[in-house]
């Protein structure tokens, strides 16, 4: 009687249900579109210790891609129902942050060229297929099952990736003739030699883990062995005769992506992708020889000052001596983690908050070296135990200077993109920010400010070393030239190269392959310098309404507080550092 009693009390007294608040509904809509992103990138799921997708890989469809902005459409109208005012200033970030990536990836979905046009020379599908393994974990059985199933997908997607690519061969969403002449190479190459020196067979190089048995180890090897020798080369088979036989000979004639179908259009909506700013092909072409002009007249300087009657005499010199080039690639490695050691020793001085996870180095790998640029930095993962990486080009050693190193060090590794995303993957963010965000303005505009830094840290202590990093900024200086140029202003190859040689110190080969890269990767180069331009316009903001209470290291960690961002963000975010820096 007694427990029946107490059951009609329960059922009798009304339960209070607390009213959703806009915080709590932000969060839930944060928390829905994490989950469903993780669902559809299954091998980054993995890599954030999400195991729940470790029999799948990204599916390249059409069908999928529509299905996703569907999703992400949604997740908008969600978020827009969300009053902006009613949340505090941490969630409004959080809320715009979203609201702009996925607005942004909608209104990509509307040309056919974002839809079409699935690679370029710096980076396509099979090229990411064969990295998959640098971002996995691999420490017991269940890592490399995963890993061999995945393997045996590929089919599936390639199969997707080489049908959108018919349909781009049709409808002449093509690459310019003028960038492809080494890129079947980089398909072909992948899977050359026998299975066990590609890079897919790379995992079971590694000590074998305690818990797998030696018939088991050897008989997962032979298993690998065999997928890549009977699915997936003849795969990567179909990729290179496709390329070769119709997407060669199709390719286009003109260099500007103004003249795809609906180009101009395309165009423009990278270019704000990218820089995340409202500004024009033409008034970033502007800003872009003003800050040729400026970086000039300093090289200049640089040259007399070391003795030479002219800029290009001296840069003639840097290009020809064999001293400033390495012999072999372990030599130019050797000099390049030199190099970034001893910028880790300085580190303490410039930063009051540091990432926890380290980062290696190896040489890019050898079937991408031949078309790609000279470095690059490829993030790691902590909840998998993977560090980041500092990959160096060792091909065409006489196009790889030691003097490039610090400014390039400075920008790949430390205290540029490391730094920046692995204390990003550490902040106490939403999931989306840590790992999704990724705006081209914040991320190489703060990689390129720290090249700048690099000056204060003492890192160009010889002309050669100077000359190199003022280089370095030059390049960045003439991608906001040429790019616009060639998408805008209907220049042509030879011309964008002749711009780069004439101001520039960069290599032969690095202006060709940097060339090709903004060619085929329209707007990407123009974040790098409007992003540093910012950053460091608000560094003076902050040195002036500060003065002597300013303190770099603090400016600094506010710079990274809340990792990537659209400038726009960032700039209101600095100032109210420097309100709360004036009230301390």
């Amino acid at each position: 009687m007694r427990k029946i009693i107490l059951l009609l009390l329960a059922v009798a007294t009304p339960v209070l249900v607390q009213a959703q608040t806009p915080r709590d509904t932000l969060t839930q809509v944060m928390d829905d579109h994490w989950t469903w992103w993780l669902s559809t990138h299954p091998v980054e799921a993995t890599a954030r210790g999400v195991r729940t997708y470790d029999d799948r890989i990204y599916d390249l469809s059409l069908t999928a891609r529509a299905a996703q902005i569907k999703a992400e459409q949604a997740f908008v109208a969600r978020l827009e129902a969300i009053g902006e005012t009613t949340l505090d200033p941490a969630d409004r970030v959080n809320r715009a942050v979203l609201l702009w990536m996925l607005r942004d990836d909608i209104a990509g979905e509307a040309h056919q060229a974002e839809r079409l046009m699935l690679f370029t020379t710096y980076y396509g599908w099979h090229q990411g297929f064969a990295g998959m393994g640098d971002g996995l974990p691999f420490y017991d059985r269940a890592d490399y099952d995963s890993y061999l199933t995945r393997l045996s997908l590929y089919p599936k997607q390639n199969g997707d990736a080489l049908a959108i690519t018919r349909q781009a061969i049709e409808g002449g969403y093509v690459l310019p003739c003028s960038v492809l002449g080494n890129y079947a190479a980089t398909i072909s190459g992948i899977v050359a030699g026998k299975p066990e020196t590609t890079r897919f067979y790379e995992p079971f190089t590694r000590p074998k883990p305690r818990t797998i048995s030696d018939a088991d180890w050897s008989a997962m090897q032979a298993r690998a062995v065999t997928l890549i020798r009977d699915v997936i080369t003849p795969e990567y088979g179909k990729w290179h005769d496709l390329f070769v036989k119709d997407y060669l000979p199709a390719c286009r004639k003109s260099d500007s992506a103004s003249t795809l179908p609906g180009g101009a259009a395309w165009y423009a909506s990278r270019v704000r992708t990218h820089t995340t700013t409202d500004l024009t092909p033409d008034q970033i072409h502007a800003i872009g020889l003003s800050e040729v002009a400026r970086i000039r007249a300093r090289m200049d300087d640089v040259a007399a000052k070391a003795g030479y009657p002219s800029r290009a005499a001296f840069i003639a010199h840097l290009r020809t001596d064999p001293r400033y080039y390495a012999k072999t690639p372990e030599e130019l490695l050797q000099v390049a983690a030199r190099q970034a050691k001893a910028i880790d020793g300085l580190l303490p001085r410039y930063f009051n908050t540091l990432p926890r996870l380290p980062y290696g180095l190896k040489p890019i790998p050898e079937a991408e070296a031949e078309g790609t640029t000279t470095a690059y930095y490829m993030p790691g993962a902590p909840e998998s135990g993977i560090a980041g990486t500092y990959f160096v080009n060792t091909s065409r050693l006489d196009q790889r200077p030691f003097w490039e190193l610090p400014a390039l060090t400075a920008h790949e590794a430390v205290p540029g993109h490391h730094n920046q995303i692995a204390l990003q993957q550490e902040l106490p963010l939403p999931p989306f920010r840590k790992y999704l965000a990724g705006f081209t303005a914040y991320v190489e505009g703060w990689a390129l400010y720290t090249e700048y830094l690099g000056e204060e840290m003492g890192l160009y202590d010889t002309p050669e070393k100077m000359m190199g990093r003022l280089s370095y900024e030059m390049w960045r200086a003439c991608r906001l030239v040429v790019d616009t140029g060639i998408h805008a202003k209907g220049w042509d190859k030879a011309r964008a190269v002749a711009f780069m040689a004439d101001n520039s110190a960069l290599s032969a080969a690095n202006i060709d392959a940097e060339v090709n890269r903004y060619i085929s990767w329209p707007g990407q180069a123009l974040g790098y310098k409007l992003g540093e331009i910012r950053i460091r316009a608000l560094r003076t903001k902050a040195e002036a309404a500060l003065g002597a209470k300013f303190d770099l290291r603090r400016f600094h960690d506010a710079v990274l507080a809340q990792g990537a961002v659209p400038l726009t963000v960032l700039e209101s975010q600095i100032d109210g550092w420097i309100a709360a820096e004036k009230a301390r």
